[in-house]
């Protein structure tokens, strides 16, 4: 091993010289900026897609995303209703402290300094963008967003550009009459914003692209800003909000063609529950807005609705429900395109159900789980348990906490809902014991004409109600009123109130019990 020293030197000296020569060592590595957050909406979704079981459902792309993150098959809204709904989730607190109860309480105005989900991100370095119905219609809420309200010019009838699109309508006939009647309720309160202008038909089916109704035009101004946002070294959060399936079932009529309405299934419980008390059902005056309803009774009367009326609305929801799968399925192969998905965290919501018939109602707004519980869907970057299911209870007020945790942002101390990412981690473990929810009812839509607020909790087995008078000038309850129990096991339809028979008692007082102590004590252990 002769001259070996000399070799050594030789060798390290060549080492040396070819390190100092290879810059690309040298070279900071670019880090990769915080994941992005696509923020969906879908107005009056309930759980009606393959993912949770809908059998019916043609929803292949959300259920796709499904298969790509985690779906929580046991998510309540707090109100089943959009304004207290909505304000609830974006600013992570629950009704009593927003003091948002129904459609028309603003929490803006109700309290100013209000920071919601999209302010907050934006404090921590994301640019925040906001396209269709994130807040109630009529509140965008500009503050909250870098760059608020967009809305697809480029596509939309020139007429109906300071609108939004719950109420637009493809025929020249329809958009004549409802210029008509829009003008003259303007006339008599001219401060209104898109919603509550005026309605029309029930449904639609045009044959058209799907950009010529409002959700699909607006998906393609959510594709060209993602492409824009995605040009920037700085996270972004954009709130998409689609419109349907709310009222009206207006849709491309290639998703009508979808389905056979003989064979979409009616509801399994199509009378008011047995034994409830005359203020639990809303008047169903959503729907009476609608051209050739304003007939309809209240569903605690002896209104029934007919067969052939009753399939064509189903089917117009479902329909609406494939038209949005569609246009979910268009957003996300664009941010595979353009190389944005894998760092995007997605979390796809409805703010409440809506009752198909059920109850022998349609719409929203009461205490029972048909308009409770929502579908909710998470995916994110790295994570864990792909394609699993959980159906342990989770909230909408939970997604705040939870967004900011997968973000990597510090969780706001005041939050009242839970973070469900270790229920990510662990989707079988032990979380919270209760889900808490509440309606406020008003006069002129009880069936008595009483003013009530009725207090829900949501455990896996039983759903229990309270109901109290309530005061509307100073937003606080008055007396015991009556209460309901439901078997979830054994009658998950609701069927059959049984909080007044004598072998429930103990049962009543210890839900009474757990629904007084709150969302606090329902909180998972050790977290």
């Amino acid at each position: 091993m002769k001259n070996t020293p000399l070799r050594y030197a030789l060798f390290l000296m060549a080492s040396l010289v070819l390190q100092s020569c290879d810059t690309t060592q040298k070279e900071p590595t670019k880090p990769q900026k915080r994941p992005n957050v696509l923020f969906i909406s879908v107005d009056d979704l309930r759980p009606t897609l393959g993912a949770y079981g809908d059998s019916t459902a043609i929803t292949p792309n959300i259920d796709k995303l499904a298969e790509d993150g985690m779906t929580f098959r046991q998510t309540f809204s707090q109100v089943a209703v959009c304004a207290p709904s909505r304000a609830s989730l974006m600013t992570g607190i629950r009704p009593d402290s927003t003091r948002v109860w129904h459609l028309g309480d603003e929490f803006r105005k109700i309290n100013p300094n209000t920071v919601t989900m999209p302010q907050y991100f934006s404090k921590n370095g994301y640019h925040t963008v906001n396209l269709g119905k994130i807040f109630h219609n009529y509140m965008p809420d500009s503050i909250s967003w870098d760059e608020p309200d967009l809305r697809p010019e480029k596509y939309l009838r020139k007429d109906w550009l300071n609108r939004d699109g719950e109420t637009y309508y493809i025929s020249e006939a329809v958009n004549a009459s409802q210029a008509i009647k829009r003008d003259s309720l303007l006339k008599l309160r001219p401060v209104r914003y898109a919603d509550g202008w005026n309605t029309g038909p029930a449904w639609e089916a045009a044959d058209v692209n799907d950009t010529m109704y409002y959700d699909g035009a607006q998906t393609e101004l959510a594709i060209k800003t993602l492409s824009r946002l995605s040009e920037s070294d700085t996270p972004f959060y954009m709130g998409l909000g689609f419109f349907r399936p709310h009222l009206p079932f207006a849709a491309p009529k290639k998703y009508w063609d979808l389905y056979d309405p003989e064979t979409i299934p009616l509801a399994n419980n199509p009378n008011v529950s047995k034994n409830a008390p005359n203020y639990t059902m809303n008047s169903m005056y959503e729907l009476r807005h609608y051209d050739g309803f304003n007939h309809i009774g209240h569903p605690q009367s002896d209104y029934r609705m007919s067969e052939d009326t009753t399939r064509i609305l189903k089917h117009g929801y479902y329909a609406s429900v494939s038209y949005v799968d569609a246009l979910v399925g268009k957003l996300i192969a664009h941010m595979k395109a353009i190389g944005i998905y894998d760092n995007t965290i997605i979390i796809l919501w409805g703010d409440h159900g809506w009752k198909l018939g059920d109850h022998n109602s349609w719409g929203k707004m009461t205490n029972y789980n048909i308009d409770l519980q929502v579908p909710m869907i998470v995916r994110y970057p790295n994570q864990e348990n792909r394609g699993k299911q959980t159906f342990e209870i989770t909230e909408l007020v939970d997604m705040f906490p939870s967004l900011c945790e997968i973000a990597g942002i510090d969780v706001p101390d005041y939050m009242q809902g839970t973070s469900f990412v270790p229920l990510i981690k662990d989707p079988n473990r032990e979380w919270k014991t209760a889900a808490f929810s509440q309606f406020h009812r008003r006069p002129r839509h009880a069936a008595d004409g009483s003013r009530n607020m009725g207090y829900s909790i949501n455990t896996k087995s039983y759903h229990y109600i309270e109901w109290y008078d309530w005061d509307n000038t100073t937003g606080t309850r008055g007396a015991f009123k009556n209460a309901e129990l439901y078997d979830r096991i054994n009658d998950p339809y609701e069927t059959v109130n049984i909080a007044d028979e004598a072998t429930q008692s103990a049962l009543v007082k210890q839900l009474s019990a757990q629904l007084a102590e709150g969302w606090k004590k329902a909180k998972p252990k050790n977290i």
